[in-house]
């Protein structure tokens, strides 16, 4: 099963993430926050926590920005039920914590957490995301203990920087998922 982890505003119609829930093999369930443009930080991990506890079998978690963010922040708040998730890919998580690199509303999801994620992640980065620079990218995976991959210069893999479609992700994702235990 994968659960699909939009960020800020959701993930709209023609939006690479949107599109691969439609057409990925095997079931894919988005995670629906109660509010996509108020965020705050306790709301969204809880319901990505009752969204993981809703599913029997295993978890892939294919979340995209702020996403990402909310997949660290579980993370660290859930060890004992991070058993359940067998990978985390990771797209475009934003640089909360440097001042000015993102909007002042989405501030209740700093500081980034610093622990190591206990399942195995790649963190997708762009050369040119106006959220995040590519060496705060690094580092994020860095501290998450994940893998890095810089997916050239493609803005904040949204549709503003022109994915709709993104084969070049689906190939990452094929390749991530093949090589989980």
């Amino acid at each position: 099963m994968i659960l699909s982890v939009p960020g800020w505003q959701n993930s709209p119609p023609g939006h690479w993430q949107t599109l691969w829930e439609a057409a990925l093999p095997g079931p894919i369930r988005r995670v629906e926050q109660a509010d996509w443009h108020s965020v705050h930080r306790p709301d969204w991990v809880r319901t990505l926590h009752r969204s993981i506890q809703a599913v029997p079998q295993p978890v892939v978690l294919l979340a995209h920005s702020l996403g990402a963010l909310t997949v660290a922040h579980w993370a660290a708040g859930h060890p004992a039920d991070a058993v359940r998730i067998r990978g985390a890919f990771l797209v475009a998580p934003p640089d909360i914590d440097t001042p000015g690199c993102c909007p002042d509303c989405l501030q209740s999801f700093g500081p980034i957490p610093q622990q190591p994620l206990p399942f195995p992640s790649l963190v997708v980065g762009s050369q040119s995301d106006p959220y995040a620079t590519p060496a705060r990218l690094r580092a994020m995976a860095h501290a998450w203990k994940a893998g890095y991959y810089c997916a050239g210069d493609v803005g904040h893999i949204n549709l503003a920087s022109g994915h709709g479609p993104w084969p070049q992700g689906e190939e990452l994702l094929a390749g991530f998922l093949a090589a989980l235990p």
